[in-house]
């Protein structure tokens, strides 16, 4: 019996090389080109003037003529004697939002996600996400309004309510609550967007396997929807902890602007740098202020992201 080999075709193991691969994807690399120009125009050329931080600028020579002054520009926070509290201010309001946000919309999305009519259900959804595009300055007015302690109506209900009512031009206490209440307002619209289109993506065949074993909709809610959701809670929540140093500026500039009673609870390291610049224009002192922050931030993120990749690395930002 005579063996006879067959013949095989020789496999390519060429591999396609970078510009072949640039050359099929072309239209999508063009498409892409805009939302590159604008990440590098606007958030990477902007970082060369971190080194105003370190020097007496001066509009003759430039950013990189100006002379080096060291860390004097950092002078002007640590002799304010305020660096402490601005800096914790400004880490328990961001905080107060995280929390307080992160909930609501995560609950929003569940329930905007149950409305079986489609019609309540879009109207909803538009009607929390309306106050998003409202800028502070418009906000700000119908806050005046709404609180007036002569005609506003909000401040005419308290009044019936508790038999005293409240002056929020004066009473700085109310203050925290009230922010956290307007900045929720403004933002979970957008936010619950986010974890809504989380919530559609997730297997309906986990929803059917839980119905089978007699779960009802709570339990289907809290053992198959809040469990999926849990990685975008995660990674929005470390977005916006890479932010938590810095504070929105729109917000408690428009609300509270320059009303000395209400500083003492709603300064923030944004407003009080603000407020310092008005009377120096030294840039070297913003760019301080502004690295400052920034460290803070990186150093914050880097930190809460190792916690993560140790307890629950699959959820780790990096």
């Amino acid at each position: 019996m005579i063996n006879r080999e067959k013949s095989v075709a020789p496999v390519s193991l060429r591999h396609e090389s970078f510009l072949d691969t640039v050359r099929k994807s072309r239209l999508l690399l063009l498409m892409l080109v805009p939302a590159v120009l604008y990440v590098v125009i606007f958030n990477y050329l902007p970082m060369s003037g971190i080194v105003l931080s370190f020097k007496q600028f001066n509009y003759r020579d430039g950013i990189f003529g100006s002379p080096w002054n060291g860390l004097d520009n950092f002078r002007f926070l640590l002799l304010s004697g305020k660096l402490l509290s601005l800096t914790r201010a400004t880490m328990l309001y961001n905080l107060g939002f995280i929390i307080v946000n992160t909930f609501l919309e995560v609950t929003i999305a569940v329930f905007i996600n149950e409305i079986a009519c489609k019609p309540f259900k879009k109207y909803f959804q538009s009607f929390i996400f309306l106050p998003y595009f409202i800028s502070w300055v418009v906000a700000a007015a119908i806050v005046q309004a709404m609180f007036s302690y002569e005609y506003g109506a909000v401040t005419k209900i308290i009044t019936l309510i508790t038999g005293s009512a409240v002056n929020i031009n004066t009473d700085a206490s109310v203050w925290p609550a009230l922010l956290i209440m307007l900045n929720s307002w403004k933002t979970v619209g957008y936010g619950s967007v986010i974890y809504l289109s989380a919530i559609t993506s997730i297997d309906p065949g986990l929803y059917e396997a839980a119905e089978l074993d007699g779960a009802n909709k709570w339990q289907q809610i809290f053992h198959v929807t809040v469990p999926n959701l849990l990685p975008t809670i995660v990674i929005m929540t470390l977005l916006a902890v890479g932010r938590i140093f810095r504070g929105d500026f729109g917000m408690f500039y428009q609300l509270i602007g320059n009303n000395g009673v209400l500083l003492r609870e709603t300064d923030i390291l944004d407003t009080y740098i603000y407020r310092s610049m008005l009377g120096n224009s030294n840039l070297g002192m913003t760019a301080a202020a502004g690295f400052y922050q920034s460290v803070l931030c990186f150093v914050t993120i880097v930190a809460v992201n190792a916690v993560i990749k140790k307890t629950a690395p699959d959820y780790s930002l990096f």
